[in-house]
């Protein structure tokens, strides 16, 4: 549409260049093609979206066991399953609200898009003026735009008197574009005869006829993609899933053959066997395991918000620990974005910029179109508000003349400003007694409009070694990261009124070359090379020359082998999907002026190849990479709102080398929740043995449903929550990303959970159980009632001794791979905290007269709620020598399972 000549342009949307469309056809319009708005993709319910969060697998594992407790209740009134029915649902409820709590601040991506546009607009219908709801802007619309006004749609200039918009909010570029009413490119993003919805309108006026409305234009586009982009599942959602599954099998697995064994060994009525197969089911759930995850979460999300990484979402806390890939930009994130000029290239000699041997000869033109051929504005202060580049500019030229004066006796006639596509910027200035145009831009641009070089204040023709001494100047400062700008002038024809076909297409005076460095960050390459040893691969994807990209990936440590991978973004677009897979391979690569369509297809590509990808992005048109990416992070300073709400996680201080201890965090919070899930299955080992000795052996129940209960959601759930604040363990960073296979629940782990320190934990009770028996009189096959003394004290005593050998599993727990004298005893002052509640827990429970009553436990003496201290010490002394085996024999693997 931006191609066509105008008047094909106007018939074909059946409108006019001075009186617009009529009212009734502005209305059929409407009626047809709706209203000019950003549609949402039809939303769940709000009550749809909560009921969700209490139907996943584990809460229906959890319903499963109140409803199972119900039964019980039925079938055996007063034995404590109402309450643990009760308990259960309470679990289910408060997980399912703070679930939705987090998923409901999420989504609000399209009210950031819905944000950018206006809510009226000024429109010429039937050669009226009217102000009008942006939502009623029709197909054919005359618009009138002026300065501060936003765009409400996209339209074509018709009509433009000075008009600049600002498209960085769409397509990144920081300066205000020039607009005109001739198309000067076939990328509808590049040509100048068209302004897109959202932007806004900076300077000057004009009027365009709007053929675009509500998702048919370019950010409508670009919200579409971002909500149909179906996000990556979560690694650690994934892993909560798989878990439930397995404790769901082993529970009903383990329900049945109680079930069957009852049948075979029991002489009682078929629903007490079924009571007993249910307290099975119920005591093999881990209750407050999902709270626990939920909770150990926020813990890493705020322990990263302290160092500058905003997580949004709590999930993907853990993303980060297994990310394989960081896809990054350079500018802000890389670098400091504080441009200096460094370097000039004048009379064929280099000069470094605290060179002291400029001659004022030399550098008087330079200085007279840096000042003039740009756009940065002086403040009252003396300092400079504008593009870096040009702010560098000004600070580097005010150190020679003054500015303020050049630009008040130079005044502007006309501007042609930078775009992507032209890489250019002139202005025509009247110097003097004559016009002049001043030109800054790409090299490799500007130097094919120059045919005359400035030597020693005299213009005369480019010579063949003129144009060598260039390229080799340009090479060397692209070399040390610099970016080039090229500085040319030309005596034009003064006119009355400036248009840009009046501009000369050639014949500019060469001036020179500036350097201008944007710093890599001091604390980068340390963090890059952190993160190479860690495993992570750090890919620059940049909208800036492949040289300079380069050069700042060297500078960081992105590159450190003589042949990298760099590729732009002309090669990209003509690079087939299988080739990108092979350069992808390759272990460092540097995509360079990219688009972020690109960006969304290298991030494709990388996920294709089974990687966990990071990716980083600031504009608008980011939105929908951070959404496909395993992680997206947003810049918290520079970027937009939408970048924003888009990402998973924002970096408060856009810089990268927070990354690296977000990702160390991230693993750290895996490594916990291990830990945490470890802790939290031993115990349900002792918990079921009772229930088996009871069927098999015909002993009174050592542990009733009521103290179970009490240890899943009481005694063992701060600790376990506690866990997750346990510090990282040294070799954190030495180790490779976690790999997809790699299951948060895995066989080793259970053997150990179940196998190993569940056993020791249920011969501790038993013991203690049976001591205090054998102490009061008790001899086998003799009958106790639930009410004897001796039984609720054996019972007690039981249950003692789960909590002090849970006490001691909480200390081994802190460490899977170092030993606990390197990690610290007191290295985790809440985990401490947290077994000194669990005790204290379990004394009131079994020493307050109240709780006595409720939970069926009697006084215990100091010598018998220790009685299982030697086997509370056989675990840590155990678990320690595991570790120690486990170091051993991971020496130069680097593979260590915990």
């Amino acid at each position: 549409m931006h191609q066509v000549p105008l008047p094909e342009f106007i018939h074909r949307l059946r409108s006019s260049a001075d009186r617009g469309l009529t009212g009734d056809e502005a209305a059929r319009r409407l009626a047809l093609d709706g209203a000019n708005v950003l549609i949402p993709h039809k939303k769940e319910p709000e009550l749809i979206k909560f009921l969700r969060q209490l139907t996943n697998l584990f809460a229906i594992l959890l319903w499963c066991g109140a409803g199972l407790s119900l039964i019980s209740e039925y079938l055996l009134p007063g034995e404590g399953s109402l309450t643990i029915a009760i308990a259960l649902v309470a679990v289910v409820l408060l997980n399912g609200a703070f679930s939705y709590w987090q998923m409901h601040k999420a989504e609000a991506v399209m009210e950031s898009f819905r944000g950018l546009l206006p809510r009226r607009a000024r429109v010429i219908r039937d050669g009226e003026l009217l102000d009008l709801p942006a939502a009623d802007i029709a197909r054919g619309d005359l618009l009138v735009l002026e300065e501060g006004d936003q765009v409400p749609a996209d339209a074509r200039l018709v009509e433009v008197v000075g008009l600049k918009v600002d498209n960085s909010s769409l397509t990144g570029e920081s300066e205000p574009q020039l607009r005109t009413v001739q198309s000067t490119s076939h990328r509808l993003l590049e040509t100048r005869n068209v302004v897109f919805s959202g932007t806004q309108v900076m300077a000057g006026s004009g009027k365009a006829i709007v053929f675009a409305i509500g998702m048919k234009t370019q950010i409508g586009r670009t919200a579409d993609l971002t909500q149909t982009v179906i996000p990556r599942e979560i690694p650690i959602r994934h892993e909560i899933i798989r878990f439930t599954r397995i404790i769901s099998i082993v529970a009903v697995v383990m329900g049945l053959l109680v079930f069957l064994l009852g049948l075979v060994w029991l002489d009682t009525p078929v629903w007490s066997k079924l009571v007993f197969a249910i307290g099975i089911i119920v005591a093999n759930v881990p209750e407050g395991l999902m709270a626990t995850v939920t909770l150990s979460l926020s813990i890493a999300a705020r322990r990263m918000a302290a160092k500058k990484a905003l997580i949004r979402n709590l999930e993907s806390v853990e993303t980060l620990g297994c990310t394989t890939v960081i896809c990054t930009d350079k500018t802000g994130t890389l670098t400091e974005n504080r441009m200096s000029v460094q370097r000039l290239f004048l009379n064929e000699c280099i000069h470094s910029e605290a060179d002291t041997a400029f001659e004022q000869e030399e550098l008087e033109k330079f200085l007279q179109v840096a000042t003039l051929c740009n756009n940065a504005h002086i403040k009252a202060d003396g300092s400079f508000t504008g593009d870096p580049t040009e702010t560098a500019l000004l600070s580097f030229c005010g150190r020679f003349h003054d500015m303020a004066k050049l630009r008040a006796d130079s005044p502007r006639l006309f501007e042609e400003p930078f775009t992507a596509a032209s890489r250019l910027m002139i202005t025509v200035n009247r110097i003097g007694s004559e016009s002049v145009a001043c030109l800054k831009g790409a090299p490799d641009r500007a130097i094919l409009l120059c045919n005359r070089i400035l030597i020693n204040g005299t213009p005369r023709p480019i010579l063949e070694e003129d144009r060598q001494a260039y390229i080799s100047a340009y090479e060397e400062l692209a070399r040390r990261g610099e970016r080039v700008l090229l500085f040319a002038y030309q005596p034009v024809t003064q006119r009355e009124k400036w248009q840009e076909e009046d501009l000369p297409e050639g014949g500019y005076i060469f001036i020179g070359l500036a350097g201008l460095f944007d710093p890599p960050r001091r604390e980068v390459p340390e963090a890059v090379a952190a993160l190479r040893a860690a495993g992570v691969r750090v890919i620059m994807v940049t909208g800036d020359y492949q040289t300079t990209a380069l050069a700042i990936g060297k500078m960081v440590g992105i590159v450190t082998c003589d042949s990298p991978v760099v590729i732009n973004g002309e090669q990209l677009l003509v690079m087939a999907d299988a080739h990108l897979d092979w350069e992808l391979e390759q272990p460092e690569v540097i995509f360079a002026r990219t688009s972020p369509e690109q960006k969304l297809r290298i991030v494709k590509a990388l996920q294709r190849r089974g990687e966990v990808v990071a990716v980083t992005g600031d504009g608008v048109n980011d939105a929908p990479a951070l959404k496909q990416a395993d992680i997206g992070i947003a810049m918290g300073l520079s970027g937009t709102d939408v970048a924003r709400e888009a990402a998973d996680a924002i970096l408060l201080d856009d810089n990268f080398a927070t990354l690296l201890p977000a990702v160390r965090e991230g693993r750290t919070i895996f490594d916990n929740l291990k830990k945490s899930v470890r802790y939290t299955l031993t115990h349900t080992v002792p918990e079921v043995m009772p229930f088996l000795a009871f069927l098999i052996l015909g002993i009174p129940l050592p542990l009733t449903i009521m103290l179970i209960l009490s240890i899943d959601l009481g005694t063992d759930m701060i600790p376990a929550v506690a866990l997750a604040s346990e510090p990282a363990e040294r070799d954190i960073m030495a180790l490779p990303p976690r790999q997809r296979t790699e299951h948060l629940v895995t066989a080793t782990l259970m053997v150990m959970a179940y196998g190993l320190f569940g056993l020791i934990e249920s011969a501790a009770g038993f013991y203690a159980y049976f001591a205090v028996l054998h102490s009061g009189g008790w001899h086998w096959g003799e009958t106790l009632s639930a009410t004897s003394p001796l039984y609720l004290k054996a019972v007690s005593a039981f249950f003692a001794a789960v909590i002090l050998c849970q006490a001691a599993n909480a200390i081994s727990s802190k460490t899977g791979r170092q030993s606990i004298l390197q990690q610290g005893l007191f290295s985790n002052r809440w985990l401490l905290l947290g077994i000194g509640a669990g005790l204290l827990l379990a004394t009131a429970i079994i020493e307050l007269p109240l709780l006595q009553s409720w939970f069926g436990t009697a006084h215990l003496s100091l010598y018998e709620f220790t009685l299982a201290w030697p086997f509370a010490l056989g675990l840590l002394l155990m678990d320690e020598v595991r570790r120690w085996v486990v170091r051993k024999r991971s020496c130069g693997t680097g593979k260590i399972t915990l």
